[in-house]
């Protein structure tokens, strides 16, 4: 038999390692922009177009590269981060693996400009498929310049299964977003198709988490620091009422890398407890720093799951000090035993001293009805009152047969209302129960489909108009659905910088947060996805319903459980809701009886 087992051409390696590396056009915005922070560049501009389907280009003004190693970094393996394996235990540098480069290059058309400060010419390497094409001499700035073109191109497969051009930016945003946040002594700048939309000077951490997500930030955030032996940790945390049901913005970093992490993401929501709403989350900023030899960040190619040596210690540290900086907020009065020079003021003993207990004094003959009556108005008060009532019968009439089957209707309602939640109503085969939110929810969902369908809505203007404001990717998913917001009736106003004046509402939502309404929409879309048409608005559809509907512990009358059953049993589907949740059950008479042998 002859032998099958064969070394893979590089080509094909680098494409399969390009799976797992390169996901999408995100994917390769984070492998360059951290490579250019390993650079120790102080200016990183990105550009991007057809959200990087055509082109990505990162430019910076780091070290840059020579000629040689230009073009020994495309190969596989090869990096200047490590040299031997003691080196993954001391990591100090966002890439290591080496894998990034070969990857990209094997999936796309790359040009590199590049050169060193001690060069007085550059080096133009441009690679096909991880075909070099060329190499030659080029006049450019200190530092690197990469242009990646025309991604997936030889891999149609993989291209295809791209989504849309504002679900594809809205990924890099948040790619762009995780590094940025890390490094805000550097100056970040982000292009789409020539239309700039971040430009983060370097400052503060603080400032730049403002620049980000927004001036409403400025206000919320309390500042977390603590230093021990473990390790250090810094950053911010909202205040309780920043917290948000969705549409919050969570991030870890340990040593200058995103992580994710629900073990640490549980102590930061545990320090919250009793202090925000079940269900409810505050965002958070927060900054690990820990010795390079205690963590592992060699688990995953994307690098965002890092095991922790002393995880259980950190997890107690991080909740004493998410609390430490909720109690500062408080500001609890403290006792305060410094006494010295203030005045003293004179307490009760009730040993030496006694206080007589007061006795009231009242006039038991004392009646208010005869002492301050007039005279003359009880006299026309009482005097004739009889003949009122000389045509009145002695007796009460009957009332016909219908009007006492009427009475007793009144008196036994159809339906039964249990705890403010359920709607308990008896049909032929038993007791039905029906959950009251669930079913305006599925009614409310369903009105909103066909006014989308039809665009047939009724706004309300508002007296005083709302500003809401969202981040940059936040802002790239909102010009996808506003057309469908206004079709519901929301008129949003831009008022430049990512913020929206609110205008007008859809009728019958009286009494809601509407800033929260719309960011809490917006972020069900993007977390189903910005797919076609029909899918943008059930999301929207449902989000609204959500919010609208009657809240669980609203008493209702017997008239308005009747109309929400006949309307709910109107719909297209009245077991579940959108979202596939149970409305209604029904509880056998069989079991009934049996229950109550």
């Amino acid at each position: 038999m002859s032998d099958v087992v064969q070394l893979l051409p590089d080509s094909v390696a680098n494409q399969i390692a390009a799976g797992e590396v390169i996901q999408r056009p995100a994917s390769v915005v984070k492998e360059l922009v951290e490579n250019s922070v390993d650079a120790g560049a102080k200016t990183i501009r990105v550009l991007v177009v057809d959200a990087g389907r055509t082109s990505i280009q990162v430019i910076d003004d780091g070290k840059g590269m020579s000629e040689t190693d230009a073009r020994l970094a495309f190969e596989r393996h090869a990096t200047s981060k490590i040299r031997k394996a003691d080196d993954l235990f001391a990591l100090s540098t966002m890439g290591f693996r080496g894998e990034a480069l070969p990857s990209v290059v094997a999936v796309s058309q790359v040009e590199l400009r590049t050169r060193q400060e001690e060069n007085e010419i550059g080096t133009c390497l441009r690679i096909s498929g991880s075909k070099v094409e060329s190499q030659e001499p080029v006049s450019c700035p200190v530092g690197s310049n990469f242009k990646v073109e025309n991604l997936f191109y030889n891999v149609p497969a993989r291209r295809k299964f791209l989504k849309s051009n504002a679900t594809e930016l809205n990924n890099i945003l948040t790619a762009f977003e995780r590094i940025v946040l890390v490094n805000p002594e550097i100056h970040f700048s982000l292009y789409s198709n020539g239309q700039e939309m971040l430009n983060l000077k370097s400052g503060t951490l603080r400032q730049r988490i403002v620049d980000v997500f927004g001036k409403r930030f400025n206000q919320d955030l309390l500042e977390v620091k603590v230093d021990t032996a473990v390790c250090k940790i810094s950053g911010f945390v909202g205040k309780p009422e920043s917290a948000k049901k969705k549409g919050t913005h969570d991030f870890f970093f340990v040593n200058g890398r995103f992580m994710k992490h629900a073990y640490f993401h549980k102590a930061v929501i545990q320090a919250f407890d009793r202090l925000v709403p079940v269900g409810m989350q505050v965002p958070y900023f927060i900054y690990f720093e820990v010795a390079p030899a205690d963590i592992d960040v060699n688990i995953h190619p994307t690098k965002t799951e890092i095991k922790f040596e002393n995880e259980q210690t950190i997890w107690q540290i991080l909740m004493a000090a998410v609390r430490d900086a909720i109690g500062r907020f408080c500001e609890i009065p403290q006792i305060d035993f410094d006494t010295e020079g203030k005045p003293e003021f004179p307490t009760f003993n009730p040993i030496t001293q006694r206080v007589d207990i007061p006795q009231p004094s009242y006039n038991p003959s004392y009646n208010p009805f005869k002492q301050h009556q007039p005279a003359e108005r009880a006299k026309k008060v009482i005097g004739g009152w009889e003949k009122l009532y000389d045509q009145l019968p002695e007796q009460p009439q009957e009332l016909p047969m219908e009007m006492e089957m009427f009475e007793v209707e009144e008196k036994s309602p159809v339906h039964y209302q249990y705890k403010g939640k359920y709607i308990m109503t008896a049909v032929k085969s038993g007791l039905m129960i029906i959950d009251q939110y669930r079913a305006d929810v599925r009614i409310r969902y369903e009105r909103y489909m066909a006014q989308l369908e039809s665009q047939s809505v009724n706004s309300q203007r508002m007296l005083f108009p709302e500003v809401v404001q969202f981040s940059a990717s936040d802002a790239v998913a909102l010009e996808k659905v506003l057309p469908e917001l206004q079709a519901m009736g929301f008129e949003l106003t831009d008022l430049g910088q990512y913020s929206y004046g609110i205008q007008a509402i859809p009728a019958g939502l009286d009494g809601l947060n509407y800033v929260q309404l719309i960011q809490e929409m917006l972020s069900d879309t993007i977390e189903k996805g910005l797919g076609d048409l029909h899918d943008i608005h059930s999301s929207l559809a449902l989000s609204l319903a959500r919010h609208a509907a009657i809240p669980q512990g609203q008493i209702l009358n017997n008239e308005e459980m009747e109309n929400l059953v006949n309307e709910l049993f109107a719909c297209s589907n009245v077991n579940y809701t959108p979202d596939g949740k149970a409305i209604l059950c029904i509880l056998p008479q069989r079991e009934i009886e049996q229950l109550l042998r």
